[in-house]
């Protein structure tokens, strides 16, 4: 069987990133985040810490990249860990000219760990995570391939966030709001548009650029669109009115065009 990048020889996801392509602008951010995360939690709580996106790819622009991670917890983090959480992402984003923001997830390992999340985080943190600290939770996961349950599992919610969307867009009074709403609209775009076609593709890229294009060989009357949400991802200020465009236009198309092909993802963890 002929397959896309990104998979091996058998046909499963090859992991994405490696600290070795850190450059050497991005060394220090990531030094300075596992120190201040690590600080935070410590050992009894800190079960493992994770890069992922442009930065440990090693495609990184200083000034124009912002940084990625992920932390598991060994318990559940409280209101009070995602608030310190919020003060790392803007103690480094205001320390370190070379990214322009950050965003940390948070998470217990129990819930990495669950039959709910299989096909969603535990596949992110296996195959789109490197690892940067603590024991890999990918040593206790499956290997995934790029079927139609994954693509439903990990974009299949966009129906259901398109009002919260719509909100926070009639919301945002100030450009830098509305750029930071723009960028973060045009990339789930982008990545649930490649992962409608991603089963059909046989393959995986987390190459914004590429997803356009890949995405457009299967829906070319969308593909301009596409394409210039993916541009509108890397520099959205240029882009000042795509945010009501993308919202308006193509944004329901391919919320409906996803339920149509691969259904509804399933419903949210319960809290414990």
């Amino acid at each position: 069987m002929t397959h896309g990048r990104g998979l091996d020889r058998d046909g499963c996801f090859l992991r994405e990133g490696s600290l070795d392509r850190v450059s050497a602008p991005f060394a220090p951010v990531v030094a300075e985040l596992v120190a201040r995360t690590g600080a935070r939690f410590g050992p009894g709580r800190l079960h493992s810490s994770y890069l992922f996106g442009s930065i440990p790819r090693g495609t990184a622009v200083p000034g124009v990249s912002d940084l990625d991670a992920l932390i598991a917890l060994r318990d559940e983090p409280t209101d009070a860990d995602r608030a310190a959480v919020r003060a790392v992402e803007q103690g480094l984003d205001a320390a370190f000219p070379q990214i322009d923001g950050v965003g940390i997830l948070l998470f217990g390992v129990d819930r990495l760990r669950s039959e709910q999340e299989r096909y969603d985080l535990a596949w992110f943190v296996a195959c789109l995570c490197t690892p940067l600290s603590g024991p890999d939770l990918a040593a206790e996961l499956p290997r995934y391939r790029p079927t139609s349950l994954l693509a439903r599992e990990t974009n299949g919610d966009l129906s259901h966030a398109l009002p919260r969307l719509r909100e926070r867009a009639a919301a945002a009074t100030t450009e830098a709001e509305r750029t930071r709403l723009t960028r973060g609209v045009a990339r789930r775009l982008v990545r649930t548009g490649f992962t409608l076609v991603m089963p059909r593709w046989g393959g995986w890229t987390s190459d914004l650029t590429e997803s356009a294009e890949v995405f457009g060989r299967y829906y070319p009357a969308y593909a301009e669109q596409m394409r210039a949400a993916a541009r509108a991802a890397r520099t959205p200020a240029a882009y000042p009115e795509l945010l009501d465009e993308l919202l308006t236009g193509l944004a329901p198309w391919l919320a409906a065009e996803y339920l149509a092909v691969h259904g509804a993802k399933g419903p949210p963890p319960q809290a414990g």
